[in-house]
């Protein structure tokens, strides 16, 4: 999954873009994982959505949303791949369906 963010990020670097759009992963204090990365330029069909989680237990858990076209994501302390995996499937999509994200968070 980091292969396909760094492709993703170098295919809109422009000149341009970089410089005013970013990609932020951090870790948090649950302990876990969260990114933060603009979709301007994913398409103008993504719809924003408010903040929702899926959890399966304190230790197994991701959320996100899509607000002023940035995608908001967080999860569990093992869950950095999962969350590139969701911002790879809503820049390939346009959408993330409930079916894949249970799919992926049962999956690891």
């Amino acid at each position: 999954m980091i292969k396909w963010l760094q492709n993703w990020y170098y295919q809109l670097c422009d000149g341009e873009w970089e410089h005013q759009n970013r990609i932020r992963i951090e870790t948090i204090d649950n302990p876990g994982w969260s990114i933060e990365i603009d979709i301007s330029k994913c398409g103008s069909d993504i719809l924003p959505k408010s903040w929702t989680l899926y959890e399966l237990s304190d230790n197994n858990w991701i959320g996100f949303k899509i607000h002023d076209r940035i995608f908001y994501a967080a999860g569990d302390s093992f869950k950095l791949e999962v969350l590139i995996s969701l911002f790879r499937e809503l820049t390939e999509k346009g959408e993330i369906k409930e079916e894949y994200i249970w799919s992926i968070i049962n999956s690891k």
